[in-house]
């Protein structure tokens, strides 16, 4: 990995990266092929300052990191980049999936042993996600502008102009928008993004569990909003709480033994008692989608181009998605010898992606919209229906299979 340290000169890429996290280093691993083959120049262009050496930096796992939830098929595509094996070595696997609403009978449960598969999916702490990924990346011919952000980000005839903070300005036929949306440049371009709130907040946290959870993972819908419930190494689980906005922040000024004693009562004792959390967090929930995914030299992927509801913990793998499919169409764009940023190729990308996200955002607004009303004969027909799922083989198997990322 290469570090650009010329500041204040102007450089020429053929792709620039704005965003190092996790989508925008999976692109640049994704790229290596591409990068090998046609010699292309790509820079990736992170705000946040990150280890020269990801090798050299030690693995401190923290019950207070963060973690996500990554698909089956995401594994397959983390595969394909080399990273896998590696990654999952601080991987807990979801065995099965239990969804239940609480006060009613009906739940569904979703197994992988049904599918004939070894794991459902997987929970990885996000730290350690970068790091393999920033370990991969080391071994590319990938220039980085890091600590640096783009302050001005300007069309031209053929790509854009970046003007970086430190000083350094790029010009590149494609630019990728990766950097989650909080840098403004969407708007800058005069990219519209639709927003809908949810009027929620999700409350985030490790907690520990007094029985091992044997890869279980929880969906428990209730009256004051879901909670999710990953399986985490060890006897701990990553929480995520739906809380109506505002109503959260009273929970995160709780002590911890109060905390724990409210979300005993709210979740029930399926995971035997709660034992200890770490730090918590939350943040507002909306369902956003950019109106212009793709420009002529230009494509935004990731938390910029759709930010769904955790639900259903498909945002990431989303992303990954569209990040493999971007790839291909740049390949197929480069096979016809088309120009890197051409807005066939974007365009034929958009195509493939549209249904995908469409699909992933109806069924996890769905489900926000289905749980999210307490009507008498609301809830019976909920209850219902999770019944009817457990009971329908082939329905159960289809709705795994889409949860997996198999199925788009």
């Amino acid at each position: 990995m290469q570090q650009a340290e010329r500041e204040g000169q102007a450089f020429t890429h053929d792709i620039a990266i704005v965003g190092g996290g996790l989508v925008g280093a999976s692109l640049g691993c994704a790229l290596s092929p591409l990068i090998e083959r046609y010699g292309w120049r790509v820079a990736i262009i992170e705000s946040a300052a990150l280890p020269k050496n990801a090798q050299e930096v030690s693995w401190q796992p923290s019950f207070d990191g963060r973690a996500s939830a990554i698909a089956e098929g995401s594994a397959q595509r983390f595969s394909q980049l080399g990273v896998w094996e590696e990654m999952r070595k601080e991987a807990a696997p979801i065995k099965r999936i239990h969804i239940s609403e609480r006060g009613r009978l009906g739940a569904a449960r979703l197994s992988a042993s049904e599918l004939g598969v070894e794991a459902l999916g997987h929970v990885i702490p996000n730290a350690w996600m970068g790091r393999v990924l920033h370990q991969k990346l080391q071994q590319l011919a990938i220039e980085w502008y890091c600590p640096a952000k783009v302050d001005q980000l300007t069309p031209k005839a053929k790509g854009h102009h970046l003007v970086l903070s430190n000083g350094s300005e790029l010009t590149a036929p494609l630019t990728i928008l990766a950097d989650g949306g909080r840098s403004g440049l969407k708007e800058q371009l005069g990219i519209s993004s639709r927003h809908y709130s949810y009027e929620q907040a999700a409350l985030i946290a490790h907690v520990g569990v007094s029985q091992p959870h044997q890869g279980v993972a929880y969906e428990r819908f209730t009256a004051q909003g879901p909670i999710a419930l990953l399986p985490l190494p060890g006897q701990a689980m990553e929480l995520v709480w739906t809380h109506g906005s505002g109503t959260e922040q009273a929970r995160l000024a709780l002590s911890d033994r109060e905390f724990l004693h409210q979300l005993q009562a709210a979740f029930g004792d399926r995971v035997g008692r709660f034992t200890h959390v770490g730090q918590r967090l939350s943040y507002p929930l909306s369902l956003v989608t950019a109106e212009e995914p793709v420009r002529p030299g230009l494509a935004v992927l990731g938390n910029a181009a759709h930010a769904l509801h955790p639900v259903a913990g498909q945002g990431f793998n989303l992303a990954l998605r569209s990040v493999m499919d971007l790839v291909e169409a740049l390949e197929r764009g480069a096979q016809s010898q088309r120009a890197l940023g051409d807005m066939e190729t974007l365009l034929a990308f958009e195509q493939c992606r549209a249904q995908d996200r469409a699909n992933v955002i109806r069924f996890s607004d769905g489900l926000v919209r289905l749980f999210g009303y307490s009507l008498p004969l609301l809830s019976h027909a909920r209850a219902a229906g999770l019944v009817s799922l457990n009971l329908i083989g082939p329905l159960r198997r289809g709705l795994a299979r889409r949860a997996m990322g198999l199925e788009r």
